[in-house]
């Protein structure tokens, strides 16, 4: 167990740089965001040649990689194109996903550059064929609030993806080009965090305003790195971070690391390390400098007119914590609203709502009723939900409006229509005579004495849910059951 750190006596200075993907096509080609799993079609291979940045220095990151002298080979589909493989300039940015960028920059309170230049960044490790990574600054000087204060958002970029990493040996890395050239957001934080605590309030704060926007769900779409430093020590940088728990405990860490570096009177460089699962690091490569960066020759200033970032503001997304408190309200348990923001469904709840003001209903109809109904038709989730789809879902909530069909026959209407009825025929019922049905009901009593309402209620409606109104049944009930 670690000792108690004062980590102000210890002169913590403490960052945050969340990536996170957009949900959008590519930045600055066409192609879809898209994640292949079958064989790639096509393998390039390249080497990796150092240049002098825009100061005219070398990089000493990159001058250490290079000198490894490895191959690195491309895997490519039908679904990538001549920008991925650095044989085409890049198109103008995504449009779509500059508007994000400036999305969650007013949610961060930051300014907007009304005029910015994009530039190049040197990459090390072969992850992209230019050998460069385009990056942006969209806006600076933002902020959030923690508990124990506020933490500055130093800048905001929008950059692309790098390939993904397949298998590497000694002297090979093989590559995939479908995640290079994804739109990812990058915040960077001022070394305003106190305390590894606040690191892991602040790493949940940002992401709570990222997953309130367009952004990529599931593993490996953001990703988070730390900087530490302590006093008489050099800054240390901590990449690959998915999971915010093991946060506190890799700061620590390295706070510890540090400090008996310095008690053995042991120097070090600028470094950049990658996390281990147990709270723990090891050496990645030296830290790299600002050689590294230069200004992108193929693509014109972007110019962040006024009306863009006007239209940004007026399609301001929600964060998810007041989602949350929303449908809470609205009468749903917290389970039920995890999955309708998981599965990003608020807006088909809204609509339905809108439409018939019953919000447990509306949550069975998008998350309960299409998996009862995909396991008993032996159909896949997603060809339940494709077959209802939001205007399929319209239509059976305006017929209950209309009272055409009631509450009870919604997920009969559901069943019927995924069985191939037209809308039209699935909600037609045939009435049954009031006596003969509270005739069924009374026997239904008499075979089961000494039960409740309720749940003489849910053996009637398990046997006639489709052609019996609830009330009635209940109204039914009830005159026999005293």
């Amino acid at each position: 167990m670690l000792e108690k750190l004062d980590y102000k006596k210890l002169g913590l200075k403490c960052g945050l740089e969340v990536h996170q993907q957009l949900d959008t096509k590519k930045l600055f080609c066409n192609c879809p965001s898209i994640l292949r799993r079958d064989e790639p079609e096509f393998e390039i291979k390249r080497k990796l040649h150092v240049v002098a940045g825009e100061s005219g220095n070398v990089d000493v990151a990159a001058e250490y990689q290079a000198s490894l002298n490895k191959d690195f080979v491309y895997q490519g589909y039908d679904t990538n194109c001549l920008v991925e493989l650095d044989e085409e300039p890049p198109h103008e940015i995504n449009m779509e996903a500059l508007k994000i960028a400036l999305q969650i920059s007013v949610l961060l309170h930051a300014k907007i550059f009304p005029l910015t230049q994009i530039m190049r960044k040197t990459v090390i490790n072969g992850s992209n064929t230019s050998g460069f990574q385009r990056t942006v600054m969209i806006a600076r000087d933002g902020y959030i609030e923690t508990d124990k204060g506020r933490v500055g958002i130093e800048g905001i970029f929008l950059e692309e993806d790098a390939a993904r990493i397949i298998d590497k040996s000694e002297n090979t890395e093989i590559y995939r080009l479908d995640r290079l050239g994804i739109p990812l957001v990058e915040i960077a934080t001022a070394p305003d965090i106190k305390t590894p605590e606040q690191a892991k309030e602040v790493a949940l704060c940002l992401g709570d305003i990222l997953r309130s926007c367009k952004v990529r769900r599931g593993l490996g779409t953001i990703r988070q790195d730390i900087n530490i430093s302590i006093s008489g020590g050099e800054r240390v940088e901590i990449k690959g971070f998915q999971n915010p728990k093991v946060m506190v405990k890799t700061i620590n860490n390295e706070i510890k690391r540090q400090s008996d570096l310095i008690k053995q009177g042991k120097k070090w460089e600028p470094e950049v390390r990658n996390s281990l699962p147990d709270g723990g690091s090891k050496f990645l490569r030296p830290m790299p400098g600002a050689a590294r960066m230069y200004p992108e020759t193929d693509l014109p200033l972007l110019k962040i007119s006024r009306n863009l970032i006007n239209e940004a503001k007026r399609d301001l997304p929600k964060l998810r914590s007041e989602i949350e408190k929303e449908l809470m309200h609205k009468g749903l348990n917290q389970e039920m609203i995890r999955l309708l923001l998981k599965r990003n469904k608020i807006n088909e709840f809204r609509e339905l709502l809108d439409i018939f003001d019953n919000s447990l209903l509306i949550g069975k109809i998008l998350l309960m009723f299409p998996k009862e109904i995909a396991r008993r038709a032996n159909l896949s989730l997603d060809k339940v939900e494709e077959i209802l789809g939001k205007d399929v879902l319209i239509f059976v909530m305006e017929s209950l409006k209309n009272k055409k069909i009631s509450k009870e026959q919604v997920k009969q209407v559901l069943i019927r229509i995924v069985e191939g009825k037209k809308l039209e025929d699935a909600i037609m019922f045939e009435k049954e005579d009031s006596n003969i049905i509270e005739e069924k009901i009374r026997k239904i009593m008499k075979e089961k004495p000494g039960l409740s309402e309720k749940a003489y209620m849910g053996l009637v409606m398990k046997e006639y849910a489709s052609r019996i109104n609830g009330r009635t049944a209940m109204e039914i009930i009830k005159k026999y059951i005293a």
